[in-house]
């Protein structure tokens, strides 16, 4: 009999949903914009994207090259033929810092963690370009290298909780880790908004606005409650509900924060949803703020 986690029946139910960059990792992917100089000219200036949450709200001294957002964000996109994502180097390079000591983590770094080490259910939600796919693999590369085997096991310890626990299948021999494992990272959600991938789901649904990425972000969101209630009905956990959503642009802080309460509050009544500002460095693990609701059974 494969060992697992009993104590999993009686965890209250806490998910999450997690900006990337800036957020997990220090990415080192740049945005290329021009700048204007003081002679009037244009000049190539690529940002990070914790300096374009700033620099875009200047429309005057920042443009995309040639107009064109798709050449700004050519770092954030997969492409035919590459034999790895640039998402992936990048991962790799900013995990290799955090290793070295030559940086220090991001502010949701632990709590990405901790949720993994828990087998906590979440969603990446970025504005980034890529499929799917590749945001799982960081996911998984992250598990491989940032996690000790001690934090690994007691993740596969919790993950065979939860499948014992509501699914009665991991109490015998008859599903090893593997599977275990990967049937894990089916369970989350891998969104990235700027991708042809997302784009297509989105407009499959005819959502207005759907250019906007604060309203694609608001969508990915809502995608990601939805999906979670269809679970906790079909396995019938009448529990305690939490949320807890991070990112480090101010701007979309806001704009999820006010989507809460407009719109998620009363969709989800039963729902506590808390919001990290990961956007002050000087704050490890972020600002957290409580937007609504107390504990309440599903």
């Amino acid at each position: 009999m494969k060992a697992y986690n009993p104590e999993i029946e009686s965890r209250d139910l806490k998910y999450y949903i997690f900006d990337w960059d800036d957020n997990i990792l220090r990415m080192p992917t740049f945005i290329h914009l021009e700048r204007l100089t003081p002679e009037g000219a244009w000049e190539p200036f690529p940002v990070s994207t914790s300096a374009f949450a700033v620099a875009r709200n200047d429309t005057v001294k920042f443009r995309p090259p040639g107009g064109n957002w798709e050449n700004a964000f050519r770092e954030f996109r997969d492409f035919p033929g590459e034999d790895e994502s640039k998402f992936l180097k990048d991962a790799r390079a900013a995990m290799d810092a955090v290793l070295s000591g030559a940086a220090k983590p991001a502010p949701s770094f632990e709590a990405f963690k901790r949720a993994l080490v828990e087998g906590r259910i979440f969603a990446i939600v970025t504005a980034r370009g890529h499929k799917s796919e590749t945001l799982r693999a960081g996911v998984r590369l992250f598990i491989r290298r940032m996690m000790s085997p001690a934090e690994r096991d007691e993740m596969m310890l919790n993950l065979r909780g939860y499948v014992a626990c509501y699914e009665g299948i991991a109490v015998n021999n008859s599903i090893d880790d593997d599977e275990v494992f990967e049937r894990y990272l089916d369970m989350n959600r891998y969104h990235a908004v700027t991708s042809p991938e997302f784009i297509s789901f989105i407009n499959s649904v005819e959502m207005p606005d759907s250019d906007r990425s604060e309203i694609r972000k608001r969508f990915a969101i809502t995608d990601f409650l939805e999906y979670l209630f269809a679970m906790v009905r079909r396995v019938g956990m009448r529990k305690n509900i939490s949320v807890g959503f991070s990112d480090d642009d101010p701007g979309n802080v806001q704009a999820v924060m006010e989507f809460i309460r407009e719109n998620l509050a009363a969709q989800f009544p039963s729902v506590r949803f808390v919001v990290y500002d990961t956007s002050d460095p000087d704050i490890s693990a972020g600002r957290k703020i409580v937007v609504s609701g107390p504990l309440g059974l599903f």
